[in-house]
């Protein structure tokens, strides 16, 4: 027993020695690569979108370099140590939705910000992206999975405060994305087929109630532009027209690099965020839509392996459902600026421009970084 006991720690001496510098700083390389990739396409394209704006080129350089740091941060602590503090985490994201919503910036017609003049603006809501997974992971772990229906309304009840509070601001698209981080962990946690029909049941009567009782006008106008854009040629429905016609116009290969007519003539607004993919898919055309796909799909495919990986619960859910919602992230702005879907105000990962949700994004990497990197070695042996 003893002599397995040493060959067991010395197999684990030698992994450790084995280790690469990326693996002792818990850095995953695969995503760490992907990731570096996408940021440096996205300041190309950026640079194109915002007419060659250096100003906005530089806090999006900047807003990378922070949020590296803060993936490399995260990537540091262990899974149980961030278990360890979600509870915490939940109640700050939420008291400062509170804060929001009795005192918070108004811009372009929402409140969503909280600014402190002269240091800082930031979206609190995109930090629950992160924080709304992780409460129901290590709410759910502790518990028996399948979850029984008591543990399934206290999960939907943690979900339903942040996502009533970011209706509110208004931000359907932000608050949508929340309500699909914690609806993927209840689903990887086992949940009952018969209560998941029972749900898309109850979407029709749903989405009347929000239709009448919870959607502004504008968001309303936005659902009956997505269903007949040419409706409203001139107003409601330019957005979108503009960006099909620069998506087609690219072609197969696309114009080129700063070439692009639709965003340089102020053809397409919001070219540098919510619609920067249709400046990308008539500049670089097919092709260049296409390598960014596959790089979404590579992290999305690393992300699932990570989750097949993780040795705890909480892990494995944290890590799924984070995966998951990149994956709706990036599906729903495709499929808004394409016509598919209606515009809901989802910017596309990595490229569009932001900051906070970029230090949000990259630091959702670095908890998937932290729960593959901080596996024990002797599962490895």
């Amino acid at each position: 027993m003893k002599n397995n006991f040493d060959r067991i720690l010395s197999s684990e001496d030698v992994m450790r020695r084995r280790a690469t510098l990326l693996q002792r700083m818990h850095i995953d390389g695969p995503l760490l690569i992907l990731l570096l990739t996408l940021a440096a396409g996205s300041l190309f394209v950026l640079y194109s979108a915002s007419g060659k704006s250096w100003d906005l080129l530089a806090k999006q350089a900047t807003s990378f370099g922070i949020g590296l740091v803060s993936m490399i941060v995260i990537a540091q602590l262990e899974p149980r140590f961030m278990a360890r503090w979600v509870p915490l985490a939940y109640v700050i994201g939420v008291s400062l939705l509170v804060v929001v919503d009795v005192m918070g910036h108004n811009a372009m017609g929402a409140t969503r910000w909280i600014n402190i003049p002269g240091v800082i603006r930031f979206q609190p809501s995109e930090f629950l992206k992160i924080i709304m997974p992780a409460t129901i992971a290590w709410y759910l772990s502790k518990r028996t999975l399948p979850p029984q229906l008591k543990h399934v309304c206290i999960s939907l009840l943690l979900i339903g405060i942040p996502f009533i509070l970011i209706v509110r601001q208004p931000d359907l698209g932000t608050s949508l994305l929340i309500l699909a981080g914690g609806a993927f962990v209840l689903f990887m946690g086992g949940l009952r087929w018969r209560w998941i029909l029972s749900v898309v049941a109850a979407a029709v009567p749903v989405s009347v109630a929000m239709w009448y009782f919870v959607m502004h006008d504008y968001q309303k106008q936005r659902v009956l532009t997505f269903l007949d854009p040419e409706s409203d040629p001139l107003g409601t429905g330019w957005n979108i027209i503009q960006s099909k016609a620069a998506i087609g116009s690219g072609g197969v290969f696309g114009k080129g690099w700063l070439m692009g007519t639709q965003s340089h003539l102020d053809f397409l607004p919001e070219s540098h965020t919510d619609f920067i993919i249709a400046v990308m898919g008539e500049e670089f055309g097919l092709v260049g839509i296409c390598v960014l796909l596959l790089i979404y799909l590579l992290l999305i495919g690393r992300g699932l392996v990570i989750t097949a990986q993780a040795q705890t619960l909480f892990g494995k859910l944290l890590a799924g459902s984070l995966t998951m919602t990149f994956f709706v992230y990036v599906f729903v702005n495709i499929g808004m600026v394409s016509g598919l879907l209606p515009v809901v105000g989802v910017p596309l990962p990595f490229i569009s421009y932001g900051g906070t949700s970029l230090v949000t994004l990259l630091s959702a990497f670095g908890v998937l970084m932290s729960i593959h990197t901080h596996r024990k070695w002797i599962a490895q042996v």
